[in-house]
């Protein structure tokens, strides 16, 4: 009975995801003098499509120009994914620009099995992998805004998302506060558009590298404002040297997909 409440739910809040595109500013909070930046300022764009029924896409290009004080570089990480949340698969590809010069391109597919999730390759090299049980990124988001609405205010969960060189998953860690209302002082609320003045949950996740020993540090955690139906704002993005903070400058809702999925896609 419990194992299908929890699949109720997470079927209740994958219908409530609301398709977007999300612009957010992003600006250097801080930086350790290790870190090597003396500015940084850029750009992400996060697109959020599909429906439970059809399967969820993203589309999220992230750009910074980095001020060494030496020298200035542009950074562009470009990724794509597709969660079809019912066949328990998913695709990615990432690209990854320095000076508008191709650094990595990583491409693959990932699958759910029983003894955990099976990764094949095909860019750079063709490769198979075999990692633990997993959630991927939308069904980890899912899990976020379930524990959320229950009350729980801390979980953890091994997530692949394909990042990096797509050969391993992370362990996080999730922290959920109170939900709360926006205040007046409240930087971007504004820019929610109709969803201004709805409740959210402030959230942080802190992302692992299962392989480091002892006492790990995260390889990076990310705070932001989570309304039920998955749109983000006010972020903040901690990688250790140095720290990013991302204010949402533009929301624009995109169509959604079928709510029956009986119908055709």
């Amino acid at each position: 009975m419990a194992a299908t409440c929890a699949s109720a739910n997470t079927d209740s809040a994958a219908r409530a995801l609301v398709p977007h595109r999300a612009i957010y500013d992003l600006k250097l909070k801080d930086a350790s003098e290790r870190s090597g930046i003396e500015g940084m300022f850029g750009r992400m764009v996060y697109e959020f499509t599909g429906s439970a029924c059809t399967g969820f896409s993203t589309n999220f290009r992230l750009v910074t120009k980095i001020d060494t004080g030496e020298e200035t570089r542009l950074s562009d990480q470009q990724t794509t994914t597709f969660e079809d949340m019912s066949a328990r698969q998913f695709h990615f590809e990432t690209k990854s620009f320095t000076d508008e010069q191709l650094d990595r391109q990583v491409s693959g597919d990932a699958s759910k099995a029983e003894s955990g999730v099976k990764v094949e390759i095909t860019q750079p090299d063709g490769r198979e992998i075999d990692l633990p049980a997993s959630e991927f990124p939308t069904g980890h988001m899912l899990d976020v805004i379930n524990n959320a609405k229950e009350g729980k205010h801390f979980f953890e969960a091994r997530v692949f998302d394909g990042s990096e060189n797509g050969d391993q998953a992370l362990l996080t860690t999730t922290v959920i506060g109170k939900q709360q209302e926006p205040q007046k002082d409240d930087a971007d609320a504004d820019k929610a558009g109709e969803f201004s003045r709805t409740p959210f949950w402030p959230v942080t996740i802190a992302y692992f590298n299962e392989a480091a020993q002892g006492d790990p540090m995260p390889v990076y955690n990310m705070s932001f404002k989570l309304y039920e139906n998955g749109i983000t704002r006010d972020l903040t993005m901690d990688y250790g040297d140095f720290t990013l903070t991302g204010t949402l400058s533009k929301l624009e809702m995109l169509d959604k997909g079928p709510e029956n999925c009986s119908e055709p896609r």
